[in-house]
């Protein structure tokens, strides 16, 4: 049954802070726990997690606040689950900061803690509907940072990072098999046959695995394909095992690694260039996906940050992150994200490399009024000699008016399907200009015309706004994102997660970075107090009057 956990608003008549020495007291309150206390235990809203236990049934759930913030807390110092619990148990700052003023006022079990990311994870999976419970709880603390620390949220810049699940990189055979193993293991005995029942002796996996020759290997994952599909068969024949999940994942793979052959009725292996990068990686994560960027291969996720960036901001908060599959592009990502950050940050400005360059992203960027900034742009430079299509005079990037020496359009024409624009300028016009070596007008028999798409349209625009002094500022504000991923990978472990498929992958990342944000606002906090003593020593022209402390 579900309870909102108030107790911590209940005044105390003896409690352990009271026996503390008033030293440790002091020490305690110029903590972080506190700080934790005040501005993140007492902002969580447990209301999203009543869905998650019976109304009007069972025993109270376990107070949601302090095992939000023991997730937050240990995601924050990257802690195993061995280490937070002990932390729980024995630390009184921590014990502090998520509410409890008693040693043993509640013990947390560490079933308590896997019942809680068990019933969070089947509600993402069951009510995709009703929003990521995680993201909620980001959301809402993030807006209460930059309330709190006076944050612009204006300027805003974005990147995308690699994240690897807890899963091991396998090669086709080794992954072949586990998935066939799985499947075989979670099939009743009596339907399989003598050759199935092979797979699960552990000289199988010994002769599949590790005895394998290069020179046999398509052949090995042919055999390993069509033990598989027996299995199926058997499925088929058999509706009481029809409903196993891992028969579905079995069927997934056979459909990805290989060929039906109508004429054997066997299955052939394809070859490895023509297994898509979407196809399965791993028996126990088939959301992750593979992708090969600039010299590195990744299997697993991409995250997707977007953080403020304002130089007036003492701080910097993240304000959006997004979790895709890794072959999703950075385009595909912004463009779905960005109406959102504009929803809820009232962001103008977004700083971005070229990766996120598209005409997609600038038509969303346009219809929420929001300018995109790049800092460099992808794709194969223009001629440098050859006049760029700015230089024309174009009515809402669909009718070109004019070209560069003024001359007008005679017909000009928009291709709605394929977005292309035309226009039709005099012959001898154009054969007599100074400019005509390097403008992209050609000559036809009756007339000269340009034709050109909004795409290049975009990039010309986009490269004489960089080559006009916009680079420099727009790398200058775009760097920084880079070494808030660092930090999110380096302090709090964001680069290999201990957990898989894309929700439980989405809900750590919302974690840590929730944990980030709040070490930003402790260092928003230590500057200010670092200001204030500042402006009182500079207040007194020799020592300062007894009773006010300069220390930190």
């Amino acid at each position: 049954m579900f309870r909102k956990n108030n107790s911590n608003l209940q005044e105390r008549l003896f409690d352990d802070f009271q026996h503390l020495h008033p030293s440790q007291q002091k020490r305690l309150m110029a903590s972080w726990a506190p700080i934790f206390y005040e501005h993140v235990f007492s902002q969580i809203d447990e209301a999203p997690f009543a869905p998650l236990y019976s109304a009007d049934n069972g025993r109270p759930n376990f107070p949601i606040n302090i095992l939000l913030s023991l997730e937050f807390y240990k995601h924050w110092q990257d802690l195993t689950d061995e280490q937070l619990l002990e932390q729980a148990s024995f630390n009184y700052q921590v014990m502090y900061a998520i509410g409890l003023r008693n040693l043993g006022e509640e013990y947390v079990a560490p079933r308590t803690l896997y019942d809680f990311r068990s019933r969070v994870h089947r509600h993402m999976l069951d009510n995709p509907e009703s929003g990521d419970l995680i993201f909620g709880q980001f959301n809402n603390l993030t807006t209460h940072f930059i309330e709190e620390t006076g944050a612009k949220t204006d300027e805003q810049r974005t990147d995308s990072s690699f994240v690897t699940a807890n899963i091991q990189r396998m090669y086709r055979v080794g992954l072949i098999f586990d998935v066939l193993f799985h499947a075989i293991e979670s099939c009743p005995e009596t339907f399989l046959t003598d050759e199935l029942k092979e797979v699960l002796k552990p000289t199988f996996k010994t002769n599949v695995l590790y005895r394998t020759r290069p020179s046999t290997a398509q052949e090995r994952i042919e055999s390993l394909l069509n033990l598989g599909q027996q299995l199926l068969d058997i499925k088929k024949a058999n509706q009481e095992i029809a409903d196993c999940k891992t028969f579905d994942l079995l069927e997934r793979l056979l459909k990805e690694q290989g060929i039906w052959n109508e004429e054997q009725q066997k299955w052939d292996a394809k070859l490895s260039k023509n297994i898509s990068p979407d196809s399965l990686q791993s028996a126990h994560d088939p959301d992750a996906t593979y992708r090969h960027k600039g010299n590195r291969d990744s299997v697993g996720y991409v995250a997707n940050i977007t953080e403020t960036c304002s130089k007036e901001n003492q701080a910097q908060f993240v304000t959006d992150y997004t979790i895709e599959p890794n072959t999703t592009t950075d385009v595909d990502m912004l463009n779905d994200r960005l109406p959102d950050i504009k929803k809820r940050t009232g962001v103008e400005k977004m700083y971005t490399d070229g990766g996120y360059y598209s005409e997609t992203v600038d038509q969303t960027a346009k219809q929420t009024e929001v300018e995109m900034l790049y800092s460099s742009l992808t794709g194969k430079e223009p001629n440098p000699d050859r006049i760029p299509y700015t230089a024309f005079e174009i009515e809402d990037r669909q009718i070109i008016k004019a070209c560069l020496e003024q001359h007008k359009a005679q017909r000009a024409t928009f291709n709605e399907k394929d977005k292309t624009l035309s226009a039709h300028f005099d012959l001898e016009t154009c054969r007599n200009c100074p400019h005509l070596e390097q403008c992209p007008v050609k000559l036809q028999k009756k007339d000269a015309v340009v034709r050109v798409s909004q795409k290049t349209i975009l990039a010309d625009e986009t490269r004489q706004k960089l080559a006009n002094g916009g680079q420099q500022e727009n790398t200058s504000r775009r760097t920084a994102i880079e070494g808030t991923n660092s930090a999110l990978k380096r302090s709090q472990g964001l680069g290999k997660l201990a957990v898989r498929g894309k929700h439980k992958v989405s809900a750590v990342v919302g974690l840590k970075i929730i944990g980030h944000n709040f070490q930003q606002f402790i260092t928003y906090l230590a500057r200010k107090t670092k200001e204030t003593i500042k402006q009182v020593a500079t207040s007194f022209p020799t020592t300062p009057p007894q009773g006010v402390s300069l220390s930190f």
